[in-house]
């Protein structure tokens, strides 16, 4: 009786088990049967009108501005202007202690002066002795005077006049030392070469400025036209090539958050500008200046700003929405047959013409076509398409997720309304 009942028992839980693992395979095998449905939004292909913008942030500078550095050393000793102050051509800036130069001045006037009169004394002298000489050569002719006394009269006269001509080099000489002590002197006072504003000045009253003819000297102010200003961009260097000088722009200055500036491509770097040189973080940009066509007397030079520099209009062409296009690789050109093994040339060859190719989803009978497609401009919501649709079809345009890695060609889609967000049926 014990020996049944154990055997009852053991049939019990191995049926038991039998049962359950049936069940395990039967939810395996209806399970791995059904057909995944991935949820997306769709829109349709329509004609729009795209702008392709270029967007790039900098600085607001004046067009014209001229930054004054002193070319004499001394003590300011005079500044009748300060930051802010409007100022005219030729009016006076800074004067800095002219004591040093005036000594200077004076040197070289004096020994003007004596190098003058030196050459009036030999002037003299090679007058007598230019005489002399000829009265010789004319008693020599008469055969009055010998060889011996023309020679010595001769030699009086040419090493008199050797003289003459080293004292007006040295006249030429003491005249220029007094055209360079003019100009030092007139170095310490500033005007203004241009109309416009102190936007900066950075030097005080009493303070001792250095200048040198080799070097920049202390940087004492800078003289602006605030009238005319520009929004000085760093582009990247991928967008830069987009860019033409004649591009209209609309510039956001950070301090006039609630005004758009109207501005036009003005110049364009030819020399790029890189940050990070050697890391991972480099960057390299070119530098577009931007002309503001209306500006205010409120911007100031170094004012932060944002621009978008519209590069090309196009009107009522086929567009979708720019999430719409993804990139995909073509598995089957990239697979090999069974047992192939193809050498490196090969391969190569695979990887370099099976590049990623622009496609876009479009749905018909409740499933994804995925369609190839060339496009051309965009702005921050659409994109053009040049070649492979007509217009009118459904494109999925959403999610992310779905476009770029869940859909496959045939895949089976429920839609949903992008704007109401609800199951079409």
């Amino acid at each position: 009786m014990a020996n049944g009942k154990k055997s009852k028992k053991k049939l019990f839980i191995f049926g038991g088990l039998g049962l359950l693992l049936l069940v395990i395979l039967l939810l395996v095998v209806f399970s791995g049967n059904k057909e995944e449905i991935v949820s997306v939004q769709t829109e349709k292909v329509e004609k729009r009108n795209v702008t392709q913008v270029v967007s790039a942030t900098g600085k607001i500078n004046p067009v014209y501005q001229v930054k004054i550095s002193a070319e004499a050393t001394g003590e300011i000793v005079s500044l009748p202007v300060k930051e802010g102050d409007v100022v005219r051509k030729g009016q006076l800036l800074v004067r800095i202690k002219p004591d040093n130069y005036e000594a200077q001045r004076n040197r070289a006037a004096a020994g003007l002066d004596q190098a003058r009169s030196s050459l009036n004394s030999t002037k003299a002298a090679l007058d007598k002795v230019e005489s002399d000489y000829k009265r010789v050569q004319g008693l020599y002719q008469k055969k009055l005077a010998s060889d011996s006394e023309l020679e010595a009269s001769k030699s009086t006269y040419l090493q008199t006049l050797g003289n003459y001509e080293a004292q007006k080099s040295g006249v030429s000489q003491a005249e220029a030392s007094l055209k360079d002590a003019d100009v030092n002197l007139n170095k310490t006072i500033v005007f203004a070469p241009m109309n416009g504003t102190v936007s900066k000045l950075g030097v005080e009253l009493a303070e001792r400025v250095l200048g040198s003819n080799f070097s920049p000297g202390t940087e004492m102010l800078t003289v602006a036209d605030l009238s005319k200003m520009e929004a000085t961009v760093n582009v990247d260097e991928n967008d830069v090539v987009l860019i033409s000088v004649g591009d209209t722009a609309k510039v956001h200055v950070d301090a006039f958050s609630d005004k758009t500036f109207k501005g036009v491509v003005s110049q364009i770097g030819n020399s790029a500008v890189t940050k990070g040189l050697g890391t991972q973080d480099e960057v390299v940009n070119f530098q577009v200046k931007i002309l503001i066509l209306n500006p205010e007397n409120k911007l100031r030079p170094g004012m932060s700003c944002d621009a978008d520099i519209e590069t090309e209009k196009k009107q009522n062409v086929l567009t979708v929405p720019i999430q719409s296009v993804t990139a995909r690789i073509d598995k089957q050109n990239m697979s090999t047959s069974q047992g192939e093994k193809p050498d490196n040339e090969t391969k190569v060859k695979k990887e370099r013409n099976n590049k990623p190719k622009e496609v876009v989803f479009v749905i018909k009978e409740n499933k994804a076509k995925m369609v190839e497609v060339k496009t051309g401009i965009s702005d921050d919501t659409y994109i053009e398409i040049l070649n492979g649709l007509k217009g009118d079809e459904d494109v999925v345009s959403g999610p992310y997720r779905a476009i770029s890695k869940e859909l496959e060609d045939s895949s089976k889609v429920s839609m949903q309304s992008k704007r109401k967000g609800t199951e079409k049926k």
